[in-house]
Parts: structure tokens; C-alpha cells; sequence
């Protein structure tokens, strides 16, 4: 997909992390985007940037919980644009660590109910435009299957959610001309992780199990515009270890290396 004249929904795109990062990347690359978040002044912000750097963007304050503010979001989208040919499901409550159920459902409601209203809405966009791409967020945190405690169970749950969505419910969108693939990224050096991992000595990292060289936001909105321009793939999934090169899970993969005997 070309995205120049495109029009593209970045939910989360406020803040100083990949949301905004990929919402400039799409307006540098012609689309015109519609910047969602709950955070009014950090959306409009965005904004700024992309008008500064001559894209077009619009701010549209919404909270992915609530499927009503979803279905505003990408109305509003397709009346600003005329349609919607892009969705990247950014949009992340992210509390670590989770000291409580509550958190436990907060993270849930966010990272993947959210992504799950945002997807029914944007197909249903997707197929009066004539087709579309979608792009989930995963996270590498969720593709261990125990041996180790999860300091947030409910955001790990969210996004093993979020990839089996991408996988199970793809080939379906695909008939329609609607690509879905979910990118699985480690550690990334948003504001807050970069400030974290700058604390820390080498043999702290080492002993805590945080890698040696951090994602920049830069490099997943670079990873996230292939998926969307690269029309062979398809309930794809691109992980992206720290260190290590992005590459995609193999189709049929069965999620584990072996089986143990009881």
C-alpha cells in the first residue's frame, strides 16, 4: 500500500512514545491522520508536529475502553477524510507493575478490548472504502509461556490477545482486502523506559534481565509502515527482539519449542 493520500487512525498517539512516532511517519509518508488519545494536550501536540513538518493531522480525543468513543472516532475519521485506509492499534495503559486486580483489568481493557472495538469499527470502515490495513501492537513480554512470574499478568495477557486476534481473525479480513498483522516489539526507549534503563549500570541490566541496546520509537514506526505497505503479508506476526533483527513467526507455527511428558 502507497499511503500517500491515505488516511490512517494512530490510536495513542499523544505522548512522547511510538504512537506519536508513528503518526508523524504516516503523514511524512502522504497520509493524512487522525491522532487519537485521552490525553488532549500531548494529541494536539502531535498535531503540531505533523502540521510543522507539513503533513495533515487531527486531533480526536477518545478512551478505547469505551466502544461508543470508538465508533465516534472512526465516524469522525471518515467525515475529516472521506474514509479510512490505515488503523494502528497503539493505544496502551501499560501500568507495571500491576499491584492489584483492578490493574489487571485496567491493562485488559485497554490493550486488548480496545483494540478489539477499534478493529470491529475500522473493518466496518475498511470495507466501505474497499479495503485497509491494520496493525496491532504485541509485546515480547507476552510470548513466554511461564518459568517466568509476570510482573503484569493482565497487560501479558492483553497482548498474547492481541497476536492470537491478528492470526485467527486475518485470514478472514484478508478476503475482504483488509490486511491485519500485529507487531511484537521488546524493550522500546520511550521516555519513562529509556530513563529507567539510563539508571542502571551494564551488570544491573544483566542481572535484571533488561537487553543491552534499547528499540528507538523511530525504528517501530519504520517496522509498523512495512507492515502496512507490504501487501504479501497478512495475520502476520513481526517480533523484534532487542538486539536481534525483526522477523515474522512461521505460519503454523504452534507457539512452543517442544512438549514435556507429564
Amino acid at each position: 500500500m502507497d499511503l500517500l493520500g491515505k488516511s490512517a487512525i494512530v490510536t495513542g498517539a499523544g505522548g512522547g512514545g511510538c504512537g506519536r512516532a508513528i503518526a508523524m511517519r504516516l503523514a511524512a509518508e502522504g497520509a493524512a491522520v487522525a491522532v487519537a488519545d485521552v490525553n488532549e494536550a500531548s494529541g494536539r501536540e502531535t498535531v503540531r508536529r505533523i502540521a510543522a513538518a507539513g503533513g495533515r493531522a487531527e486531533f480526536f480525543k477518545a478512551d478505547v475502553r469505551h466502544e461508543a468513543e470508538v465508533r465516534a472516532l472512526v465516524a469522525a475519521a471518515e467525515t475529516t477524510f472521506g474514509g479510512l485506509d490505515v488503523l494502528v492499534n497503539d493505544a496502551s495503559l501499560a501500568i507495571f507493575p500491576e499491584t492489584s486486580l483492578d490493574d489487571w483489568f485496567a491493562n485488559v481493557a485497554v490493550d486488548l478490548i480496545g483494540a478489539m472495538y477499534a478493529i470491529r469499527h475500522g473493518v466496518e470502515a475498511m470495507r466501505r472504502r474497499g479495503g485497509g490495513a491494520i496493525v496491532n501492537i504485541g509485546s515480547v513480554s507476552a510470548l513466554c509461556h511461564g518459568g517466568r512470574e509476570s510482573q503484569a499478568p493482565g497487560y501479558d495477557t492483553a497482548k498474547a490477545g492481541v497476536m492470537r486476534l491478528t492470526t485467527a481473525f486475518g485470514p478472514q479480513a484478508a478476503r475482504e482486502g483488509i490486511r491485519i498483522n500485529c507487531l511484537v516489539p521488546g524493550w522500546i526507549g520511550s521516555p519513562p523506559v529509556k530513563a529507567y534503563w539510563e539508571s542502571l549500570t551494564p551488570e544491573q541490566r544483566q542481572a535484571r534481565e533488561v537487553p543491552s541496546v534499547l528499540l528507538g520509537v523511530e525504528e517501530i514506526a519504520e517496522a509498523v509502515v512495512t507492515l502496512i505497505a507490504d501487501e504479501r503479508l497478512a495475520g502476520r506476526v513481526l517480533v523484534w527482539w532487542n538486539g536481534q533483527p525483526p522477523a515474522l513467526i512461521p505460519i503454523g507455527d504452534p507457539g512452543y519449542v517442544r512438549l514435556e511428558p507429564l
